[in-house]
C-alpha cells in the first residue's frame, strides 16, 4: 500500500511543479504583453500582438498543466478544488456582471475594470480552498 502512494506523491510534486513553472510564465508574458508597448517598444502595434499571443499560447499551457494536476490529485482534493473553481467561476460572472452594469448605469463613480474582477476570482478561489480543506479534516 505504501508503494502505491509514493508514485502518487510524486506525479502530484511533478504536476504542482509543472503547473507553477506554466503559472509564472503566464504571468510573465502577461506583463511583457500588457507594459512592453509602453516601456519595451514604444507602441509597435506588430510586437504587442506577438506578445499577446505568446501570452495566449503560454495560457493554454497552464491550462493543460492545471488538468493534469487536477487529474493526478485524489478524489477529495479533486472535489475541494472543483468546488473552489465553481465558486470562483459563478462570482465571476454573476459578480463581474453585476458590477459592469453598476458601471454602465454610472451608479459606481468609476470604471469597472478587469483586474478588479481577478481579484474578487483569485481571492473566492483561495477562500473556497481553505474552506474545503478546513469543512473536510
Amino acid at each position: 500500500m505504501k508503494e502505491k502512494k509514493e508514485p502518487r506523491a510524486k506525479l502530484e510534486r511533478k504536476n504542482i511543479l509543472s503547473l507553477a513553472f506554466w503559472t509564472g510564465a503566464w504571468v510573465i508574458t502577461m506583463a511583457i504583453s500588457t507594459f512592453g508597448s509602453l516601456y519595451l517598444w514604444e507602441s509597435n502595434a506588430l510586437l504587442s500582438v506577438l506578445a499577446i499571443l505568446l501570452n495566449f499560447a503560454v495560457g493554454i499551457g497552464m491550462i493543460l498543466a492545471n488538468i493534469r494536476h487536477l487529474n493526478s490529485l485524489d478524489e477529495l482534493q479533486r472535489k475541494i478544488q472543483l468546488e473552489a473553481m465553481g465558486i470562483a467561476l459563478g462570482l465571476a460572472v454573476v459578480g463581474g456582471l453585476a458590477y459592469s452594469s453598476l458601471d454602465q448605469s454610472n451608479i459606481i463613480g468609476y470604471n469597472a475594470e478587469i483586474s478588479h474582477l481577478v481579484i474578487l476570482i483569485g481571492i473566492s478561489y483561495m477562500a473556497a480552498i481553505l474552506i474545503g480543506n478546513s469543512r473536510y479534516r
